[in-house]
Formats: C-alpha cells, structure tokens, sequence
C-alpha cells in the first residue's frame, strides 16, 4: 500500500471492461503493459465546438453540448504514451497526428449525401494490411440501423467501432481507449467478447460509458453474461 493518491479519480469494473475516471495522462503513466490493443477516437482540435459548425447547411449543424471541452487540442503526449503499451493500434483521426506511414488506413463512408460535412473518416493503423472501406451511413435522421447520435457530440456508431476491432489480428483478445467518450468502443467490444480498458475525464461521458456498457451486457444476443458491477477504492493499479 502506499499514501500516494491513485492516478484516478474511480475506478468501475463492469464485466471484462474497466473504467478509469481520470486524466489519461496520470493513468497511462501506470498502466505499463497488457493490452493487445488501442482503437481510440481522440480529440483533433478542428474548432467545431467553438462555432465553426454554425455556417454549415444542410443536416450539417452538430449539438449543443454546452461546452468545448470535447473539442480539445490534439493530444499528442497522451497517444504516444498509449501507443507504447498497445502493440496493435488503430487510430481515427490519424491523418490530424505525426504518426508513422502505414499501408493500412482504415476508411469509414458515411455516405453523407449533399451537405459539407467530410464523405468520409480516417483511422491510422499499424496493421499489415491494404486499406479498408465501410460504407455505414450517420447523416441526420438517416443513420444506419436507426442507432441514436449519443451521449457525446463525437459519439462514432457502435457498428463502425466493432468493425474497425474486427480488423485485428485474432490474438487481440484486451483493447484499450484512452479517450473513451461515452464508450463505443467498450460497447463494441463487450458485443466481440473481448476485455476492455477505457479512460475518460468528464464525468458526465464516464458516467454515460458505464451505462452504455452494463446496458451492453444485458442484450439477449450476446454470449458473455455480465459480471457484478463494482467500484474499486484501492489505492494503486493493479
């Protein structure tokens, strides 16, 4: 034991998935080794929260979600830190980030139809594989499969989450994402059978993974029954 305060502010164990609350940088720092995996989401810093999105047309106005925070300067430090512990990595946004040339870069078609918003998403990776397309559609009222904009004004489809997982090797078994959000990729991964580490420091977005995720487990369809929810107090990471 030790009177140092942990590199968190909670931390919740809902199943194969464990939750930290808290700076991604503080927890990074401890987390050395264990995952097979990064399939992450983080912040690009491309102003859409400072009101950028307000001269858009058609179908192309994001929510108010009542600050910026979500739409924070790029978080170089906190990937490469992340990208130490993972030895598969998949990265949305990638193209917004000084990463290595890769031959395999994950594209996401959202097929928007007429409206500014960008055709398409980019996920960096370091898998030995060409480039990948899905067409899944997420403009406006005509998102695919009818699943819901979310919790988070970032939010990315479960659907385009667990596809992105299915491109990695089979021995991905543990993933992580540093810049968890409301938790898709736990959700995708609760849906692939597979552990999951996320991180996340607004508590509303915490909160709403947790949610999201024990939600996950209570679907009829899947295989993996839920274990019991618990809250960890213990002062260092296991």
């Amino acid at each position: 034991m030790t009177d140092d305060k942990p590199p968190y502010v909670r931390k919740e164990v809902i199943g194969d998935c464990t939750l930290y609350l808290g700076d991604c940088r503080d927890v990074l720092a401890a987390l050395t080794s264990g995952f097979d995996a990064l399939v992450t989401d983080p912040p690009y810093g491309i102003d859409e929260a400072a009101g950028k999105n307000k001269s858009r047309t058609n179908l192309a106005v994001a929510k108010d979600y009542g600050n910026d925070e979500w739409d924070a300067e790029p978080a170089d430090e906190a990937l490469e830190m992340a990208r130490k512990v993972c030895r598969h990595q998949i990265i949305f946004g990638g193209n917004y980030y000084q990463l290595p040339p890769t031959p395999c870069w994950l594209v996401w078609d959202k097929e928007n139809g007429d409206n500014d918003f960008a055709d398409c998403e980019l996920a960096w990776t370091n898998l030995p594989k060409a480039v990948r397309r899905l067409k899944f559609m997420w403009n406006g009222m005509l998102r695919a499969h009818g699943e819901p904009r979310g919790d988070h004004p970032t939010q990315k489809p479960v659907g385009v989450m667990k596809w992105a997982i299915g491109n990695l090797p089979s021995d991905s078994k543990h993933i992580m994402d540093p810049f968890m959000g409301s938790g898709t990729t736990g959700v995708a991964c609760v849906k692939s059978g597979l552990q999951f580490t996320g991180i996340e420091r607004e508590v509303r977005y915490f909160d709403a993974a947790c949610r999201r995720i024990e939600e996950a487990y209570r679907q009829p369809d899947l295989l993996v029954e839920a274990k019991p929810r618990m809250e960890q107090v213990s002062l260092a990471l296991e």
